[in-house]
């Protein structure tokens, strides 16, 4: 199998010829990796990833809009409703993940997905986190409002990212804490389910692949994501009480993982025999498919390059043994 053919048959529900590998490792990690590697481009391609990560796109707001309209105090749902939002079509923003598509898609024939806003993550920007939890008990009615409007512009943003060729759109939207929801699931239920069905339903129209990142607990959610269609969810954190066994006995069917590798509590704490069984677990356990084996975020800056190293030499080591 390629990588491409790799990824899709475990999002098809199928049997791979080995789990995919792929990895967070660019943003605090740069230095080191490129000190020993020459660059992140030459530490993937030694380890063979199969799949790359895209960023790039317009911003939905402008941090100048954003900047004058918080001189005038905190931004309230009506208040975001006036301001000014980006052109989702403006097709030179969209140079970088053009660049990312030929670089891994093209020449390297790796699985590419690209980063996309979501609703709750993306309005945090705007209201900050605080503000905006506080939001939803007391204007949920205009949040409904704004999160209709965010909602139309992300599926904009996700259609430009399909017509360029990308294989699956990425929303980013962290709704949990590491008990639970961070909100009640009442209130995800009437306002974030709707405002993302917006971009799931575009996306699954065109028979393209969507997936989820959200970090935390979000098992009071499992049968909305369902219900969306998503068909793979990053990281289904264990740290969080997300436990993988479960997704393999109860929602493989529905929806792939990727994750596995939790930066929480597993990879940068120089506990190499904890990291070896862990990883040996997680490919274990998604041999005959439902895994894409990844960090669970970007791994921290206290890991060191050969504790990375160890983990991903035996991933790649790992992950081929078990084909024969």
């Amino acid at each position: 199998m390629t990588s491409r053919e790799r990824v899709q048959t475990v999002i098809d529900g199928g049997k791979p010829d080995r789990v995919p590998i792929y990895g967070w490792v660019r943003a605090n990690l740069d230095g080191p990796i490129s000190e020993a590697f020459g660059s992140c481009d030459a530490f993937e391609d030694h380890y063979e990833f199969d799949l790359a990560h895209l960023f790039g796109g317009p911003s939905p707001y402008r941090e100048s809009a954003l900047a004058e309209a918080r001189q005038r105090g905190p931004i309230e749902p009506r208040d975001a409703l006036d301001l000014p939002m980006s052109d989702p079509d403006d097709s030179e923003a969209y140079a970088d993940i053009a660049a990312g598509i030929a670089h891994h898609q093209t020449q390297r024939g790796r699985f590419v997905y690209v980063q996309t806003p979501g609703i709750f993550e993306c309005l945090n920007g705007v209201f900050g986190i605080e503000d905006h939890l506080t939001y939803l008990g007391l204007y949920p009615d205009d949040l409904a409002e704004v999160y209709a409007r965010q909602a139309k512009w992300n599926r904009a943003f996700a259609m430009n990212c399909l017509d360029l060729g990308v294989d699956m759109v990425h929303v980013s939207d962290d709704w949990g804490g590491q008990t639970s929801l961070l909100f009640s699931p009442r209130t995800w239920w009437k306002l974030i389910y709707p405002a993302h069905n917006v971009t799931c339903e575009a996306v699954k129209a065109r028979g393209a692949n969507i997936s989820l990142h959200t970090d935390g607990n979000n098992m009071a959610a499992v049968d909305g994501i369902i219900k969306l269609g998503y068909d793979v969810v990053h990281p289904w954190q264990e740290s969080a009480g997300m436990s993988l066994q479960l997704h393999h006995d109860r929602y493989r069917s529905h929806f792939a993982v990727m994750g596995g590798l939790d930066v929480q509590t597993t990879i940068g704490f120089g506990k190499l025999d904890q990291l070896r069984a862990e990883i040996e677990r997680v490919l274990s356990l998604g041999a005959d498919g439902g895994l894409i084996f990844c960090t669970s975020h970007f791994v921290q800056d206290h890991c060191t390059i050969e504790e990375l190293t160890f983990a991903f030499d035996l991933a790649y080591e790992f992950s081929r043994r078990q084909t024969g």
